[in-house]
């Protein structure tokens, strides 16, 4: 009997949790390390997404029971470790003795209360139903005018500025439209359809003599490929009212597509069944609206098959367009964009010019398309030695020149460099003005090649550092020690300092150097006064020793180190499934959405790690197309 009332009660316990605990780990920013992309995610502590529902905080309070010792509920793992009384990787969450440190407790007990099999109330994992809205991101948008219209003017670079969510400028929590957005949709629309017609039918949009017919099979045959699906009737026949509504046909017309393209239909994702697949694949992997064979493709239903998909997507990677939708996913996965509106101290770095940091993103582009259109291993991305170069980067490097611009490098191994670690793209745009950043290159590796969140600061938290002086000319590393001795700033700096350590010998534009160069300038105090009137400058020994937390055997010393040792750990691999899935669904993966990424991950991982069949892979893949799995035929609501 007493077993029954324990059971029944749970629930109400349950839901006790959502208002006492739960708020109090989400202040103590516990969620940002413990999920499946948090610095913590080999844990057993998983948290529920952000937008969890009710039920879900509620499981997961009860799931909390695992963590509790049934005999003391003090010395359990859920007090012991967030109040930092144990070792913990994330420092001091919660303060011993506060009254926050009261209430983990007092849940502690109740847990205890509790039978064991209490925790495996497991989250429900199953195919995702959420539908995400998105709309044509500004690249997206001038290739498809482009297309349909014949338009090369490339009207969205007058458009406000995206948004960087989650590594991408596509992501539909960052595609609201503004105002601004929709007077800058309205005035290209003016203007796309005015040049197209300009002079008479200029973009060759027309295929009839001027009739109420024409005006029908122009509406239907244009307005299939400016929505990317085929027309209602009652929405042919309102297009159609546009049209004949001036006398004059060709600004009639004029008037319906630039209608057309201010319409939702336009400017959202918004097709569905096979004309959606068509159009999801077609803007992954070429940025632009489908073609005739995909149209056709889905017309004859061949779009519901998974082999009919891969049909299309091993034509469509074929095509150069293809390779330039990839160095636009390479590009924001890696932010070239911080690179290319990056500044340099110039008194420090003269030889920081536009033209290296133009040098510097081809070389990384090279590497990659390298790698992917010529089917190798792509974790040579973390480990080639050797690179393509132009003369200047040769020199920046200190290795051979190149016999040809961009012809392929061996680099000797006492250079210490590899892949994309060891180039100036990365050792560049993780660095500051006047000297580099191991916190900025410790952040970069965590999120952007483990796909691990770091956790930001707390609020109002004091970041700056001791500054440097004739006094006390310390190095970069001795400075950071104010960080790791506070244990506020610890639990996250002891994560990505340890890493950002390991590349100090290598300057604030990829350089190597073999002491830390400190230049100390006289203050404008102490040039009036005339008590320092030159710069003075001291060269400190460097410590390069790093690792990465969480990592067994991960101590190294320089790029080439570290990258064999992410190459072969799981985490790293699987993050370049983890942001491709971002990139091409627009979102962030959820808990739903691990078994398809576990799959993908599985195809990449058994061809060899070739970057086509990761493509492949997510593309015919049931959260990309909407196709199930055995289910070849029927209709079907995509995942996108």
């Amino acid at each position: 009997m007493k077993r029954i009332l324990i059971l029944t009660a749970a629930p109400l316990l349950a839901q006790e949790f959502s208002k006492s605990l739960y708020p109090i780990l989400e202040k103590a920013q516990c969620r940002g390390c413990h999920n499946d992309n948090g610095v913590a995610s080999t844990s057993r502590l998983k948290f529920p997404r952000e937008s969890a529902d009710q039920g879900e905080i509620d499981r997961f309070g009860m799931r909390l029971r695992r963590f509790v010792n049934a005999e003391d509920a003090a010395a359990s793992l859920l007090v012991t470790k967030p109040t930092g009384r144990v070792p913990h990787g994330g420092g001091e969450r919660i303060k011993p003795g506060s009254g926050e440190d009261k209430a983990l407790l007092e849940w502690a007990a109740e847990l205890a209360k509790l039978p064991a099999s209490v925790a495996n109330s497991e989250e429900r994992i199953a195919g995702s139903s959420r539908m995400t809205l998105r709309r044509l991101t500004h690249s997206q948008y001038n290739h498809t005018v482009r297309d349909l219209l014949g338009d090369e003017t490339k009207p969205a670079e007058q458009f406000p500025k995206e948004d960087f969510i989650h590594g991408f400028t596509n992501q539909a929590e960052g595609q609201s439209i503004s105002p601004m957005q929709a007077e800058a949709y309205g005035k290209a629309a003016d203007r796309l359809a005015r040049n197209a017609f300009r002079g008479g039918d200029a973009a060759k949009l027309i295929s009839c003599k001027p009739s109420p017919e024409c005006a029908s099979k122009f509406v239907a045959e244009f307005g299939a490929r400016a929505f990317r699906r085929p027309l209602a009737p009652e929405e042919v026949q309102r297009y159609v009212r546009l049209v004949t509504r001036d006398p004059d046909f060709l600004k009639g017309v004029q008037l319906a597509v630039e209608t057309m393209l201010q319409s939702p239909h336009f400017l959202f994702h918004l097709a569905e069944g096979d004309y959606g697949t068509a159009s999801r694949l077609s803007y992954f992997l070429w940025d632009t609206m489908p073609d005739a064979e995909l149209f056709r493709a889905a017309k004859a239903g061949e779009l519901r098959a998974k082999t009919g998909i891969e049909r299309q997507v091993r034509r469509m990677l074929d095509d150069p367009r293809a390779q330039e939708s990839l160095d636009e996913f390479l590009a924001q996965w890696l932010r070239f964009d911080r690179l290319r509106t990056a500044i340099r101290d110039r008194r420090l770095y003269p030889e920081f010019t536009s033209e290296l940091v133009s040098a510097m993103t081809e070389e990384t582009r090279r590497l990659f398309r390298s790698i992917v259109w010529e089917d190798r291993n792509f974790l040579e991305f973390h480990t080639a030695d050797y690179a393509y170069l132009s003369p200047e980067l040769a020199k920046l490097y200190g290795v051979a020149a190149p016999p040809a611009p961009w012809a392929k490098v061996a680099l000797p191994p006492e250079s210490g460099r590899a892949g994309f670690l060891g180039q100036g793209t990365f050792l560049a745009l993780t660095s500051k003005p006047a000297d580099t950043s191991p916190t900025e290159r410790g952040i970069f590796i965590r999120e952007h090649l483990l796909c691990q969140s770091v956790p930001p600061p707390p609020p109002g938290l004091n970041a700056s550092l001791p500054p440097v002086t004739d006094e006390k000319p310390v190095g970069t590393r001795e400075r950071l020690k104010d960080h790791l001795s506070n244990q506020v700033c610890a639990s996250c700096h002891g994560l990505v300092d340890s890493i950002g350590f390991g590349f100090e010998h290598y300057d604030a534009i990829g350089k190597f150097r073999e002491k830390e160069n400190i230049t100390i300038y006289p203050t404008a105090d102490q040039m009036v006064k005339k008590t320092k009137l030159k710069p003075t400058e001291y060269k400190l020994a460097i410590d390069a020793s790093g690792m990465v937390r969480g990592i067994a055997e991960s101590a190294f010393s320089s790029p080439r180190q570290l990258a064999s040792i992410l190459a072969k750990e799981e985490a790293c691999q699987k993050c370049a499934a983890k942001q491709l899935f971002r990139f091409a669904t627009g979102r962030l993966e959820e808990p739903e959405d691990r078994r398809v990424i576990d799959g993908v991950f599985d195809r990449f991982r058994a061809s060899g790690f070739k970057f086509r069949e990761l493509i492949l892979g997510l593309a015919t893949s049931e959260v990309f197309t909407g196709v199930k799995p055995n289910r070849q035929e029927g209709p079907r609501a995509a995942l996108y």
